[in-house]
Parts: structure tokens; C-alpha cells; sequence
């Protein structure tokens, strides 16, 4: 999950709702939590919920961007801020590992306790949600595609992979950027150009609002100041 550092409140709102272009500007138009690309209908998201923390309604610390599903799954549950890991909060990128089936699970060399909170946030945004969970549950309904948008980045982010070893240009490498902007799923391009730093520096650089104190000069993954991870 890519972390993002949306800075210093650019505006005071009087509707939530007002927030969202300032948003878009300062992260980008991606789902906070599962990062695709969205044109339209992208909410301004509340982390903890209005409904029961109605004085954050309008808080700019308290706001992310979230798809239509994302934001169904965490609905008006209950959010304490501790129990989970943040892409606002914590470098998200280390907590995550993605792979070829569209699936999201937390890192398992984190630390028991910081598993635990990277697992609730998955639990939270129903991350977890695919066709063959075991767990009735935690099947995804026929309008949640968000599985099967992940394993499409992962072939499309594979692919490009195989195009720029066979013609490692300049211009091979924009085009590859310009094709996970169009899309989202940062975090599987990231695992995909795992041995190469530029192009991680590229990715890093074309998603606004990446947050930059979570990568260290050769663009490895640090822990994020004041973070849990």
C-alpha cells in the first residue's frame, strides 16, 4: 500500500466534500488503500468515521481518498487510530506483500504485534476479499472487482517488465510509468521492478503525494518517522 503524505491543510471546509480536489491534487485520483485509478465517484474519505466522530467531519488530518468499495467495507465501523497501520501514518509499503493472484497480505516479517494492526487495516478495507477465500465471508460481491484489478496490474506490470529488458530506452521506461499512472497499483509495480532502483525512483516520483521520508537515497524501504512501520 503506497504511503502518501498529504501536508499542511491547504483550506478550511466548510463540507467535507470540498476537500476532495485538493486531495486529488496532493495524493492523486487513487484509492488510498487499494490504489486504482479512479475517474469518477472517487470519496473524500473519513479514517475515523463522521458518523461517530462527528467533529472530524471536517478535519483535514482525518481525510483520505477511497474508492466506492474501499469505503462500503469500512463503512461506520468503530476506528481506533492504534489498532491499525495508515498509508497517511506508517510506510503502508513495507507492511504489504502483493503477488500474481490479486492477492493483498500483510508482510510476515513484521513484528507479531504491527502483523496484527496490518491485518486489520486489510480486515477493514476488505482488502482480503477475493473469489476463493475460504470464509464465505470475505468473497468479494459481483459489483468488488478489486481482486481481479490487482491481478490484471500484476500481468500488465509483468509484461512491462519483459518489454524493457528486451529495449531498455528512456522512452521505454516513461511509457512503463506513464502506464501504472493510468491505472494505479503502485505498490505491484514496485514489487514487479524490485531490482531496479530507477525505475522505482521513476514510480515514486510520478505518483504525487508519495511520501519521500519512507525511501532512503537508493530508494529502499525505510520506517517512516513517528510511524509504527
Amino acid at each position: 500500500m503506497r504511503p502518501v503524505e498529504r501536508g499542511i491543510a491547504p483550506n478550511v471546509y466548510a463540507k467535507y466534500q470540498d476537500a476532495g480536489p485538493d486531495l486529488q491534487t496532493r495524493l492523486g485520483d487513487y484509492c488510498s488503500y487499494c490504489e486504482r485509478q479512479i475517474e469518477t465517484n472517487l470519496a473524500v474519505e473519513h479514517v475515523q468515521p463522521k458518523s461517530l466522530e462527528p467533529a472530524l467531519g471536517s478535519t483535514w488530518t482525518n481525510f483520505l481518498l477511497g474508492c466506492v468499495n474501499c469505503n462500503s467495507s469500512k463503512g461506520h465501523q468503530p476506528v481506533s487510530l492504534p489498532d491499525f497501520l495508515w498509508p497517511d501514518l506508517d510506510n503502508t509499503l513495507r507492511a504489504f506483500d502483493y503477488g500474481p493472484g490479486g492477492l493483498v497480505k500483510s508482510n510476515s516479517a513484521l513484528d507479531p504485534a504491527i502483523r496484527a494492526r496490518a491485518d486489520a487495516l486489510i480486515t477493514l478495507t476488505g482488502l482480503d476479499k477475493d473469489p476463493g477465500n475460504p470464509l464465505p465471508a470475505r468473497r468479494p460481491t459481483d459489483a468488488d472487482k478489486r481482486w481481479l484489478r490487482r491481478q490484471e496490474a500484476w500481468r500488465k506490470a509483468e509484461r512491462c517488465r519483459a518489454i524493457l529488458a528486451l529495449q531498455d530506452t528512456p522512452e521505454t521506461r516513461e511509457l512503463i510509468v506513464e502506464v501504472a499512472k493510468g491505472k494505479g497499483m503502485f505498490s505491484i509495480y514496485w514489487v514487479q521492478f524490485a531490482h531496479d532502483a530507477d525505475m522505482r525512483r521513476r514510480f515514486r516520483e510520478a505518483f504525487v503525494g508519495t511520501a519521500p521520508l519512507c525511501f532512503d537515497h537508493a530508494e529502499n524501504l525505510q520506517p517512516r518517522p513517528g510511524g509504527q512501520v
